[in-house]
């Protein structure tokens, strides 16, 4: 049995990752600190530690295959925090010779988005979160050069989906379901990409299975779901049964805003991943791990309702 350390095990990554490596016969351990390990799944071993503690880190992640690096630092601390956290991770993954799984985001891209993006496509550090994602990848590619020490990233849109709150669908696009309104935060017309998170926990799970034919550095793109507004919307109704009204972001409030709450700030800088259109090409992962499921966006946003009650009350997953 192989046996697999996620890291940041209690958040939206860790839990659906958790969820797919149980299914698929590993021996899974999850990292989570204070009381959060205490929503690990029941055939998860909670491992107590802090990853801002390398020598814990590295004890933690002793006998492990595979480490998947989940950490999600807050937004208004994560220039800080995310660079020392990749540091940390990788001295573990070399320290005990596991392989390292990214889950990597177009963030990378800057404003450089675009139609099909592939893994060679240019990095563009026009934003702040471009520069830091950009530096962690660079830094996790020299350590494959230096020590042997494999990272394999698997580059994903925008998450959804999964047990956790805490991402733009449920909170600001879905949030006011209640009153029957969807809300959109760019033009309705523009694609964007999305992954939902148990289909993209299953491609995790082929990626460690393929880890020994692979380079000790290599990135690969999740191609999910590429929807526009409209087409989300028409899936929720479809999800809900009843119809919506539309609603916009106040973009212009959110930047004032932002001026003095620095998550507003934090919200407002990703303003362009709304209004460009974008996708991630997936065939280079298809050829590696072969076709993948792709649950129907009307289901996958059908399990949400259920398993978030966003809508209120529970709602019929046959509805």
């Amino acid at each position: 049995m192989k046996t697999i350390v996620i890291l940041g095990a209690a958040g939206r990554i860790g839990d659906a990752a958790s969820q797919a490596f149980v299914s698929a016969g590993w021996q899974v351990k999850g990292l989570a600190r204070g009381r959060k390990g205490a929503q690990l799944p029941l055939d998860v071993e909670w491992i107590r530690a802090d990853a801002a503690d390398r020598a814990a880190l590295i004890e933690a992640c002793a006998g492990a295959d595979v480490v998947l690096n989940a950490l999600d630092p807050d937004n208004t601390d994560w220039e800080q925090k995310a660079m020392p956290l990749a540091e940390n991770v990788i001295a573990a993954c070399e320290a005990t010779g596991a392989t390292h799984l990214l889950p990597g985001n177009i963030h990378n891209f800057g404003h450089g988005l675009r139609f099909g993006m592939t893994e060679e496509m240019p990095q563009v550090a026009s934003t702040s979160k471009a520069r830091v994602h950009i530096a962690m990848e660079n830094l996790f590619r020299r350590r494959s050069e230096a020590a042997g020490v494999q990272t394999l990233v698997l580059r994903a849109g925008d998450f959804y989906g999964g047990t956790k709150l805490g991402n733009w669908l449920e909170l600001f696009i879905l949030g006011k379901l209640q009153k029957d309104v969807f809300t959109w935060p760019g033009p309705m017309d523009a694609p964007r990409a999305f992954a939902y998170l148990p289909d993209l926990a299953h491609g995790f799970v082929r990626l460690a299975q393929a880890r020994r034919r692979l380079p000790a550095f290599d990135v690969f793109h999740f191609a999910g779901h590429t929807l526009n507004g409209a087409q989300v919307m028409a899936a929720t109704e479809l999800a809900l049964g009843r119809r919506l009204q539309r609603r916009g972001v106040p973009w212009p409030l959110l930047r004032a805003g932002g001026l003095f709450m620095p998550m507003l700030r934090e919200v407002a800088a990703a303003s362009y991943l709304w209004t460009t259109p974008h996708s991630l090409d997936g065939r280079k992962f298809e050829a590696l791990v072969g076709r993948l499921p792709v649950t129907d966006p009307v289901q996958a946003i059908r399990r949400g309702l259920v398993e978030q009650y966003l809508d209120g009350s529970p709602v019929s997953s046959a509805a």
